[in-house]
């Protein structure tokens, strides 16, 4: 990914903490002849391997895993983003641009196929994406239809080694035009508009 510096975040706790609230993803290989890419939940262990897991899993007829097992891949966790009009810079030579926040996740990708390894990384992705429900739902592994539907998914884990963070948020303008654009989101009614403008406000309070 292309960060210039005033761009860049390397605070690796902060990274963490937006990929757990980003969780759903795009994993991306490669199988030597074309690219491949699955749009997938995925939940962070921090605490884990040498700097960290990403864990997931998909339906074992996704021929991407079988690709990709044993090899580097990358995981995109894209945040809010929002159109910026040079309109909003009251100013001349300016143009449009798009602020946006996300993190890249490189590692080495390990396919999951036991029934216990399975068993946990489901078990674990269910708890966490469950845990705001009013009576979060448990998976039963004992049952048939459970069993059926075990068969049909492949679990993996991915090693970090490396993470790159993208806070866009027009850090390359003065200040004021910073406001401005702020202002100007929190006047529209979408939800990624105003997540922006909040996230500049936050950098610009730091």
């Amino acid at each position: 990914m292309y960060i210039p510096k005033y761009y860049e975040v390397n605070d690796r706790a902060k990274l963490f903490e937006f990929m757990k609230s980003n969780g759903f993803g795009i994993l991306f290989s490669h199988t030597g002849s074309e690219p491949m890419a699955s749009h997938l939940p995925f939940i962070i262990d921090e605490d884990s391997g040498e700097q960290g897991l990403i864990l997931g899993h998909m339906a074992k007829a996704n021929r991407q895993w079988r690709y990709a097992n044993g090899q580097e891949v990358l995981v995109v966790f894209h945040g809010p983003h929002a159109y910026v009009s040079p309109t909003w810079y009251q100013e001349e030579d300016v143009v449009p641009t798009w602020n946006y926040v996300a993190v890249h996740a490189t590692g080495v990708f390990k396919a999951i196929e036991d029934r216990a390894g399975m068993e946990e990384n489901v078990g674990r992705l269910t708890d966490f994406y469950e845990a705001s429900q009013p009576k979060p739902w448990q998976p039963d592994f004992s049952t048939e239809y459970s069993d059926q539907m075990m068969k049909r998914i492949v679990g993996f884990e991915i090693a970090i080694t490396r993470l790159q963070g993208k806070w866009k948020l027009n850090q390359n303008h003065p200040e004021h035009r910073r406001v401005w654009v702020s202002e100007q989101l929190k006047t529209h009614t979408g939800d990624n508009d105003r997540q922006i403008a909040e996230l500049i406000d936050d950098d610009l309070s730091s």
